[in-house]
């Protein structure tokens, strides 16, 4: 018997996932845990091994389409049960194929019945000519919130991939025809009038250019940067840096860093040892707002900011305060390369406390980032410049000298932290980089 390929359950609270692209064919060879094909949820994207190894029987759920967990999304033959051909898509019904599934019994294969022959067959009924497609732009609650409300997913346009229609597509519809007024009655003279659709909105005017649909994790972002800004009171603050210790250290010690641990020596784990040690020291900027409630976190688990190709994503370091700066370095090393193989886990992106963004590795002076829920905080590190500074000698001389520089940016949530506390911590995060003392390993 073929192996089936399973659509899996990447963390309990996800019920479905979209097959966002194959990387084998129909007939092509597979090795067990290969990988296979790739998902979006709305916690990751991952690459998918194959269950076993043999030949790619068959695609039963195409790229693009949505389907909930658990479902077959292909067969693997193994063991020599290859098809002799690779299983093409089913072909399109033909109208008596159609009727016969709207209500009429098809005919019995092999058996004669006289039939007087029509001018030209019917067309099958309209709920018929729809079927196929509904399924197809849908998930299975959708369909069932349109059945309980006695709805066709013809009239719902998708914002989904692809034009799915979506749980949030559905349910504006509903509200949208609840809130709508009721046409008059016709007088009683007048004929009838024919039933219609609801008239659709203006189509917005045309603009050169491709149109392409947001992608799941794009659609993701989108989403929780708008719910962020609505939930926090965002405040931001800056503060410059003397980087320059630091670049003399890493400098000196990079080299052998790497051929003693195997590891890059970055700038990352400076900033986040840096925050770790100041978190502790000011915990209110690690905690979290539950109602009227304050949540203070027993850990600190550091959410790291890493752009991909194809959007954001923030995998979390747990337990960053029990790390050592090689700890660090191992762990965040870890956490980009996984994110950018799409190897992470649904349980790599849950639970952070606070996060650290860099938009300085793309030359950006500063900014001004978005807190991530359910953060209360979140710190940006700028680019590393050099730049003229006054410096004070033990004497109270004033010189200018070239100085590495770099800005850190804290935002957040006024509900819970006031300015004095959050420039109190940033202060200290500016201590810790300038006095550096700490060994790197």
């Amino acid at each position: 018997m073929p192996t089936d390929i399973i659509m899996p359950q990447m963390g309990e609270s996800i019920v479905e996932g979209t097959i966002t692209k194959w990387l084998k064919k129909p007939g092509d060879k597979v090795q067990r845990d290969e990988p296979l094909f790739e998902i979006s949820t709305d916690k990751v994207d991952a690459e998918i091994p194959a269950p076993a190894s043999g030949v790619l029987q068959e695609i039963k759920v195409t790229e693009g389409t949505t389907v909930n967990v658990n479902t077959v999304v292909g067969t693997i033959a193994v063991d020599g049960e290859a098809a002799a051909k690779p299983a093409a898509p089913a072909p399109e019904k033909s109208p008596e194929a159609k009727t016969s599934s709207a209500g009429v019994p098809p005919a019995v294969a092999g058996a004669s019945r006289p039939r007087t022959p029509d001018p030209a067959p019917p067309p099958p009924p309209a709920p018929a000519a729809h079927e196929e497609d509904e399924e197809a732009r849908s998930s299975p609650l959708v369909r069932k919130i349109a059945r309980e409300h006695g709805i066709s997913l013809s009239q719902v346009s998708g914002t989904g991939l692809g034009g799915r229609i979506t749980k949030q597509d559905i349910t504006s519809f509903i509200e949208s025809q609840s809130s709508a007024p009721t046409a008059p009655a016709p007088a009683a003279s007048a004929p009838p009038a024919p039933a219609s659709r609801p008239a659709s909105p203006p189509a917005p005017a045309a603009f050169p250019g491709d149109l392409v649909p947001l992608t799941n994790m794009r659609k993701i972002i989108a989403q929780r940067m708008i719910e962020s800004r609505r939930t926090s009171a965002h405040v931001h603050c800056m503060y410059e840096v003397d980087f320059t210790r630091i670049v003399n250290l890493r400098a000196k010690h990079k080299a052998g860093f790497e051929q003693r641990h195997g590891a890059r020596l970055t700038f990352m784990p400076f900033f986040v040892r840096a925050a770790v040690m100041a978190l502790q020291q000011w915990p209110i900027i690690n905690a979290s707002l539950e109602g009227d409630n304050i949540r203070y976190h027993r850990q600190i688990n550091m959410g790291i900011a890493v752009a991909l190709d194809w959007g954001l994503i923030v995998p979390v370091l747990k337990n960053s305060g029990d790390l050592n700066f090689l700890g660090l370095q191992r762990g965040i090393t870890d956490l980009g390369e996984r994110a950018r193989t799409k190897k992470l886990k649904p349980e790599d992106v849950e639970g952070s406390t606070f996060t650290v963004t860099n938009p300085g590795q793309f030359g950006a002076v500063f900014g001004l980032p978005i807190i991530n829920q359910p953060n209360s905080a979140i710190m940006g590190v700028g680019g590393i410049t050099k730049q003229p500074m006054v410096i004070t000698d033990k004497d109270g001389t004033d010189s200018i000298a070239i100085r590495s520089v770099v800005h850190l940016t804290l935002g957040y949530d006024h509900r819970l932290i006031d300015g004095a506390v959050a420039d109190q911590f940033m202060a200290q995060v500016k201590k810790n980089l300038e006095t550096w003392s700490e060994e790197v390993g």
